[in-house]
């Protein structure tokens, strides 16, 4: 960086050098335990990533971007993100390094090296959540990062993978996330039988999405429908407006049977057509939603 906070002006064009290969190697997940970091790529991803150390660090917190490799191109594409990285190193680099760097085969002008984001159980559940979306043996990297933005966008309060799944940090997986990695609190490596007996503790039902299951998602939500407005004669499996915490299986074989035996009610999303299922990123996104819309509703009504 020179004086003004702007990357220098000469760029990084060796993709054999060192420092190339020592930033390459993040793409892997032994570098990424010993050094507790990992690769943020393209613009999108580099924003938020930068967003938050912004946030961060103004109130005295860790900071979670480190190094901020770009090519002059995508600079001028995105000035904001210069700005943005003023606080960390920014360095321009060319295209042929920034290949060597990148996990993709076609990266988008920018990486960016960062501190593991995950948090504690404890700090989740002491925040008093009321919407949570649990991983169980998930491993695809692309399903997890896209049940994460899922809950993202859903409002969740947290996403808790738990110690069978995937790496969160697996580059696909922080693509697949479109940025909301950085967005709401992350949890790996729980247990999930400790996770399901601390929601009950503190009054968090707990849903299992099971395509067999008895318990009819759409019949949630015309009930929780139903109550709001003021049919309070009308009963329910589960009152899909309070806290919840979703579990959501494995790609292939789904929830396991310890793992469906855990949950309060098994709840399956109704097909109406000719597919024999929803995968994973689908079923997760409507699951999330139908609670968050009963939530919302629920608070409106308390205002």
């Amino acid at each position: 960086m020179n004086e003004t906070g702007r990357p220098q002006d000469f760029p990084m064009t060796n993709p054999r050098a060192d420092r190339v290969r020592d930033v390459a190697k993040l793409a892997g997940r032994p570098a990424r335990l010993k050094r507790g970091r990992f690769l943020a790529e393209g613009p999108q991803a580099v924003r938020e990533a930068l967003t938050l150390h912004r946030d961060r660090t103004a109130v005295g917190g860790p900071a979670v971007v480190h190094e901020v490799f770009a090519s002059q191109a995508c600079l001028g594409r995105f000035p904001e993100l210069a700005d943005l990285a003023q606080e960390t190193q920014l360095r321009l680099a060319s295209d042929e390094v920034l290949a060597a760097m990148a996990d993709t085969v076609n990266p988008q002008g920018i990486v960016a090296v960062c501190s593991f984001v995950d948090v504690s159980l404890d700090s989740v559940l002491d925040a008093g959540p009321r919407l949570i979306a649990v991983m169980c043996q998930v491993r695809d990297p692309g399903n997890a990062g896209t049940v994460l933005r899922a809950a993202d966008a859903a409002g969740a309060d947290a996403v808790i993978l738990t110690g069978s799944s995937v790496d969160i940090y697996n580059p696909k997986a922080v693509r697949s996330t479109a940025g909301s990695l950085f967005h709401l609190p992350v949890v790996l490596g729980a247990d999930v039988e400790e996770l399901v007996l601390r929601c009950r503790e503190l009054g968090i039902g707990v849903l299992a999405a099971d395509g067999y299951g008895t318990v009819n998602l759409d019949k949630l939500q015309d009930e929780n429908a139903a109550r709001r407005l003021g049919n309070g004669s009308v009963g329910s499996d589960y009152p899909l407006e309070s806290p919840t915490a979703w579990l959501f299986g494995n790609e292939a074989q789904g929830l396991s049977d310890a793992e469906l035996a855990l949950a309060d009610h098994r709840v399956a999303v109704p097909v109406y057509g000719a597919a024999e299922s929803l995968n994973l990123g689908t079923a997760a996104t409507v699951c999330l939603y139908a609670s968050a819309r009963s939530q919302q509703g629920a608070r409106v009504e308390n205002v």
